[in-house]
């Protein structure tokens, strides 16, 4: 089993990560997970190192097993009114304050934190050494693919469902073609130079 990575020793540890900073569209979302020490999950891992179906079988089996989850989101809107950093830092605080479960101490994949009151600690590759961030960092990303699986019936010729919002160079012909869509961050480069 991977070293924990983490001053705390307790039960009550939520792990915690977010997928979406990086796209050109979509919400940002963030998840957090207490796991339970009794019911162990095998195969946890950073969510981009899985391929799609290990993803949702693992994320099923967090949702089924773990002491309590949590998913969240920040919307577009907020991170044009903000910026992705704080918007990101938002969802967190929230997928944390909607678990059912106080957690004792929160621990969250990167190099920064929330401005919260919880005993918490950042780790760089958390989401590779930590088992509750790889659980978070696992059902997030299930979570927002699915998302954006739906958006693009709704928004169709962005190839959301292929490139999930990232800046890719079909991504990118389909804005220049089509224009914005209202999901598309106005805040983001270069969505901002071309159209506002």
């Amino acid at each position: 089993m991977r070293a924990l990575a983490s001053r705390y020793k307790g039960l009550l540890l939520a792990g915690v990560d977010e997928v979406g900073r990086g796209p050109l569209a979509g919400d940002v979302i963030a998840a957090a997970v207490i796991l339970d020490p009794k019911a162990p999950i095998p195969g946890l891992a950073d969510s981009k190192k899985l391929s799609e179906r290990r993803r949702k079988k693992l994320a099923a089996e967090i949702k089924e097993n773990a002491l309590c989850w949590s998913i969240a989101r920040s919307t577009i809107e907020e991170i044009d009114l903000f910026n992705i950093l704080t918007a990101t830092m938002i969802a967190m605080e929230r997928a944390v304050s909607g678990l059912k479960t106080v957690p004792e101490h929160v621990v969250v994949d990167g190099n920064r934190l929330p401005s919260w009151s919880y005993s918490s600690e950042s780790i760089i590759k958390g989401d590779v050494n930590v088992p509750s961030i790889s659980a978070a960092s696992i059902i997030a990303k299930v979570y927002r693919d699915e998302e954006m699986f739906v958006l693009n019936q709704t928004y169709p010729g962005y190839g959301f469902d292929a490139h999930k919002g990232y800046g890719t160079k079909k991504h990118m012909e389909a804005i220049k073609k089509l224009g914005p869509s209202p999901i598309h961050r106005k805040s983001f480069e270069p969505i901002k130079s071309m159209f506002f």
